[in-house]
């Protein structure tokens, strides 16, 4: 038994999806990775009754020729209730049925991106010649995983070759298509944000430490604090913890 929150933090709303992105990368990694900060598994609770116990270190999740399954439950005030069962899914065993595509009904993406619309368009150009007799779930697979995410982007969406190919004819023309979806990348402009930890209970110190440790934090809380002082009857540093 593990729990996200160790790892990143208090999720709030998306408490839920986080615990389903770590358990799929463990399946997929084959390790259960250790719960942080839970070294002294809690008196209230009796181990010795059952097989549940704490994952205070990583451990092997080796294949028995069994699917892997693990529950994920997220509930509470500022959670997004999650009460689920995970399965590992079966391997890829190659085109379905002797086919070239996914199968029917499965939408198919091949994602494209470049430093400017023309880049972009051009880039469509350059890929028609190259996808012919390919299984679009390769296409799909090695556009987003082996180019760079640049700033000018495009997705064509289809449910088969046909469509796929059509949609990105389109963009090599500039034409408008029901395929294709386009948009421009924010520009990374670095802006402010004010994090809710909810409860904290489990930090407490921490913020201070971090004044020790951390220079940055430090002259981040400093600017902070004077910026509130116009607006609060208390000091920053008082009140943290």
């Amino acid at each position: 038994m593990g729990s996200v929150k160790s790892n990143i933090g208090h999720t709030q709303s998306a408490a839920g999806v986080a615990g389903v992105i770590k358990m799929v990368l463990a399946m997929r990694h084959g390790v259960l990775p250790r719960t942080l900060h839970a070294d002294t598994p809690t008196s209230h609770v009796d181990w010795s009754a059952g097989a549940v116990s704490l994952l205070t270190e990583s451990v092997a999740w080796p294949e028995t020729g069994q699917a892997r399954r693990a529950g994920v439950s997220s509930f509470g005030m500022s959670g997004t209730n999650a009460h689920l069962i995970l399965e590992q899914p079966e391997p890829d065993l190659g085109p379905v049925d002797g086919r070239d595509e996914a199968p029917a009904g499965t939408a198919v993406a091949w994602v494209l991106s470049a430093a400017s619309e023309r880049a972009l368009r051009a880039q469509a150009r350059q890929l028609l010649p190259a996808v012919g007799g390919q299984r679009a779930v390769d296409v799909g697979y090695s556009l987003v995983s082996t180019r760079a995410a640049l700033g000018h982007r495009a997705a064509i969406v289809g449910a088969d070759q046909a469509e796929l190919v059509s949609g990105l004819s389109a963009l090599a023309e500039g034409r408008a298509s029901a395929q294709v979806v386009s948009a421009t990348a924010e520009s990374g402009e670095v802006r402010p944000v004010f994090v809710f930890p909810g409860q904290g209970a489990q930090w407490v110190g921490m913020g201070r430490s971090l004044l020790t440790d951390s220079p940055a934090f430090a002259e981040s809380m400093t600017r902070c604090a004077e910026a509130l002082a116009p607006f609060t009857d208390f000091d920053l540093f008082d009140v943290l913890d």
